[in-house]
């Protein structure tokens, strides 16, 4: 399999052209994957645009790619978004870097009632920007053409606003239905995962009114950072993406 790198400006690149990479994703080329001249490689700016190209140069701080072929791949018709609660330690993170590796489309950072984790003035910019990396560098790692975006941290009721333009879906251990029976409506889809502590009694009550599902994945009760990921992977068989 060619290896495969972010370049933001791959959408103006034709067949051809020299595509130089600079800055991290040339040292990550040339000193961590250690790419050698004539070394087939793939590049995408995250927006769709997919460059097939051949290594020319290949130095420590550049990395000269010839395009041999484009494409652009069209992003899903519909959509499966992730709002993730925020999350002590590493737990919400490492469900962001699953949820980009399974296909999730957007993320939505939630600040819930019960998140440990407060994103609050600059805090807030600089949780958005580290998920933001994180879901780069696993759209790379998966060999994804499109980056899903990391949307600004929300609160609740802005989440349950959502329901005008998607389905929201709010994963509950304790409901009867279940996630692999859910009807498909044909529009785009909004997973809602709580914190460690679970998702408080006036939050569901405002989702409810929202018209949002509740929907369990099994008989088991997930963390935080593994239902959301495995709730895509359902919903991505579900939904004939898989």
């Amino acid at each position: 399999m060619a290896l495969h790198f972010v370049h933001d400006d791959a959408s103006s690149a034709g067949v051809g052209d020299l595509v130089a990479l600079t800055g991290a994703e040339a040292h990550h080329a040339s000193s961590v994957r250690r790419v050698r001249v004539g070394e087939r490689v793939t590049l995408t700016d995250g927006r769709g645009a997919w460059l097939d190209g051949e290594v020319a140069e290949a130095q420590p701080k550049r990395v000269d790619v010839r395009i041999l072929a484009r494409e652009v791949r069209e992003a899903p018709s519909r959509r499966i978004l992730l709002a993730q609660a925020l999350a002590k330690g590493d737990r919400d993170e490492l469900a962001v870097q699953a949820a980009t590796e399974l296909g999730i489309d957007g993320i939505v950072p939630w600040q819930a009632s019960r998140s440990v984790s407060r994103w609050h003035g600059p805090k807030a910019e600089k949780g958005r920007a580290r998920w933001a990396a994180i879901v780069r560098e696993a759209a790379k790692q998966a060999h994804r053409a499109w980056i899903p975006e990391v949307e600004p941290v929300r609160t609740t009721a802005e989440l349950a606003s959502r329901a005008v333009g998607a389905r929201i879906v709010v994963l509950d251990p304790w409901t009867d239905a279940r996630l692999s029976l859910l009807g498909d409506d044909g529009g785009d889809m909004l997973l809602v995962v709580g914190p460690e502590g679970g998702i408080a009694d006036e939050e569901l009550a405002a989702f409810d009114v929202a018209g949002a599902t509740r929907a369990r994945l099994g008989d088991s009760v997930l963390r935080t950072s593994t239902a959301g990921p495995a709730a895509i992977a359902v919903l991505s068989a579900a939904l004939g993406r898989w």
